[in-house]
């Protein structure tokens, strides 16, 4: 077997390959063997067609199998045999098969070379405070306080600032940029169906008035508004609106309202304490919410840390990154936050996500995650960091204790799909991290 290295660039390398004529022969002949066995040729008894017969009426069937057995097995021997790993598939092109003559093809392919990560103790990290001030305690205390809170209903009065008002609403939409049909005044109520309106119904909707949310103008419309009472009104959208659609447009309402209530706050004191759980008093509550606190912190700190160490890292490979690398890692992103509005109970196609934006928002954070990827595998292969069996085992064991399932199905599923080299690369890493981490300097803010 002859091969032809040809540097592309520092990432992308094109290999010609050359297979001699007699190994060509040699599977063109096996393969030919057994179509011979198995053929039907107007003629000749079954299995007794001349090998000349076969090769010539399944000629294409015989070369494409002949391709698809010779081809992977003499990359893989000649990539190992150069020393180089292709970090996806090889491309494989420019293929040649003929009986009697050598099979020639080129298999382009990205890699990733070596390269000197630098020096560890240059690289300085900034430790963000984990202290955390009277003050967060306080509005920690308040939403819990706020959560549960409870609502009563309210008799005998108007609506007020800070009251929940369960209405009916419908709601007409001036389309045109947010005015009027021509030809038609701008009313408190139009006509359903009237050109250049749109309209929308609900029942039993909860509105506080005070929220951010409500749009501009609707509460002063409802104050003083007892049960039973109706009203319509328009509101005015301002051109700055955060809701685009909205910016600049009208919009009519027409509200019944059905109830009204208002939240009540538990006191803040020793009982309300209790309600929360294995707290004797609100000293205690307060220390508990206190050490939530900080020990958030300290994990948020630790993120921040390790996310300055990736940049850094990210930030001394000298060359272009494997373009395949970061498709292959924005598809992961893509994929893992399908997963989680799967989980939310959201359908991603009805999400109404442009998801080439999405995509090409995540290929700078995806181009740094590989990266610093790139530089920790080549640290670890520098310093001989791996990881054993038993981590390995570990870890699945670990998996398999968060899913409820039993650690050997777990290992048997991994090996199924192929994630157990995965599972051991990230390990590797993590190891690589912590290597990292023992050698770089942190100051803390």
């Amino acid at each position: 077997m002859k091969t032809d290295l040809v540097d592309v660039n520092e990432t992308r390398k094109d290999l010609r390959v050359e297979i001699p004529s007699d190994i060509v022969d040699e599977h063109i002949a096996r393969v030919a063997l057994v179509y011979s066995r198995r053929a039907r040729i107007p003629g000749f008894r079954p299995g007794k067609a001349p090998t000349r017969v076969i090769k010539q009426r399944f000629k294409a069937e015989i070369l494409h199998e002949v391709l698809n057995d010779l081809v992977p097995r003499v990359l893989d021997d000649a990539l190992r045999e150069r020393g180089v790993e292709a970090v996806d598939t090889p491309d494989v092109r420019d293929v040649s098969v003929e009986e009697g003559q050598p099979l020639t093809f080129t298999a382009s392919f990205e890699t990733v070379p070596p390269f000197d990560p630098g020096d560890f103790p240059t690289i300085l990290l900034k430790r963000p405070s984990s202290r955390v001030d009277d003050t967060a305690v306080d509005l920690a205390l308040k939403r819990l306080r706020d959560r549960a809170a409870k609502f009563e209903t309210i008799e005998g009065r108007g609506i007020v600032d800070g009251d929940t008002a369960t209405l009916d609403l419908e709601r007409y939409a001036y389309e045109d940029g947010g005015k009027p049909a021509e030809g038609e005044p701008e009313r408190p109520a139009p006509v359903a169906g009237m050109p250049g309106v749109t309209k929308d119904a609900h029942s039993g909707v909860d509105v506080e008035l005070g929220a951010k949310a409500n749009p501009p103008g609707f509460d002063a419309e409802l104050l003083g508004l007892e049960v039973g009472a109706s009203t319509t009104f328009s509101v005015r959208y301002p051109a700055d609106h955060p809701i685009g659609e909205l910016a600049s447009t009208t919009v009519s309402y027409s509200v019944v309202v059905r109830g009204l209530k208002r939240r009540k706050l538990p006191e803040l004191d020793d009982e309300f304490a209790k309600d929360m759980g294995d707290f004797e008093s609100l000293d205690a509550l307060r220390a508990g919410v206190r050490s939530d606190l900080e020990n958030e912190a300290r994990h948020s700190s630790e993120r921040d840390v390790r996310g300055q160490l990736m940049k850094e890292l990210a930030s001394r490979v000298p060359f272009e990154v494997p373009p395949s690398l970061i498709d292959r890692e924005v598809e992961r992103r893509v994929e893992e936050f399908m997963q989680r509005l799967m989980s939310q109970g959201i359908d991603p196609r009805q999400a109404g996500i442009d998801w080439r934006a999405f995509q090409d928002s995540q290929r700078g954070v995806s181009r740094e995650a590989v990266a610093a990827a790139m530089v920790l595998d080549e640290v670890a292969r520098r310093e001989r960091l791996d990881v054993t069996e038993a981590e390995v085992q570990a870890e699945i064991d670990r998996y398999a204790e968060r899913t409820g399932r039993t650690a050997a199905a777990v290992r048997a599923a991994f090996e199924k799909e192929g994630r157990l080299s995965r599972v051991s690369a990230g390990l590797r890493r993590e190891k690589t991290i912590d290597w990292v981490m023992a050698r770089v300097t942190i100051a803390n803010e």
